[in-house]
């Protein structure tokens, strides 16, 4: 089979039964493909790869508070491999923020005991994993902060005080309403009036 993309279009050459197979099956995906995401066949195997501006959008306006209070040089990380606790907990947080005297083990990798704040954006397709695995692994490491943004809802859930491996404080809030962090190792205010909406 030989597939060539041509002014958006594809000219294929192949059999009646690939040709009927790749038609099913981007019939099927038109109707089943998460929302941000993309989706193509390579190889007979479906690709999927996000494609969401909320999530980024969220992650950077709060990158940039974070960097404004702190400083360029301080520890802001996203998208970076931390081991917690509980079977092969190996997450990559959308970002996370690190003590200033954090310095990384001997495999090159930041220890969850230092990590002060860490942010995960809500995505349909992994809601589950922050709202459930993810937070029990946050709270049994004693992550002081945990703020989950939910841009499907509109809405952000503020985690506090973790012990014995559960967070004793939540606060819920709507986007708009500012996350008052004055109390916590960070010791600023979070403004959400930006953060858009799914």
């Amino acid at each position: 089979m030989t597939i060539e993309l041509i002014d958006s279009r594809i000219e294929v050459e192949m059999g009646d039964s690939d040709r009927q197979y790749l038609d099913e099956m981007f019939e099927f995906l038109y109707d089943d493909i998460p929302e941000g995401f993309k989706a193509e066949i390579v190889e007979g195997a479906v690709a999927m790869s996000p494609q969401r501006d909320t999530h980024s959008d969220i992650i950077k306006d709060v990158l940039f508070q974070l960097g404004a209070c702190f400083g360029r040089r301080s520890k802001l990380k996203m998208d970076v491999r931390l081991d917690l606790p509980g079977y092969r907990n190996g997450f990559c947080p959308d970002l996370f923020k690190l003590s200033d005297d954090a310095k990384q083990d001997e495999g090159r990798r930041w220890r969850y005991q230092d990590v002060e704040f860490v942010l995960e954006v809500i995505s349909r397709e992994t809601a589950g994993n922050d709202y459930g695995k993810k937070l029990d692994a946050y709270a049994e490491g004693e992550i002081p902060v945990y703020l989950i943004a939910d841009p499907c809802t509109g809405r952000w859930h503020l985690f506090l005080t973790p012990k014995d491996g559960e967070y004793r404080t939540k606060v819920t809030r709507d986007f708009g309403d500012p996350v008052d962090l004055t109390d916590t190792v960070l010791g600023l205010t979070l403004q959400t009036d930006e953060f858009p909406r799914d």
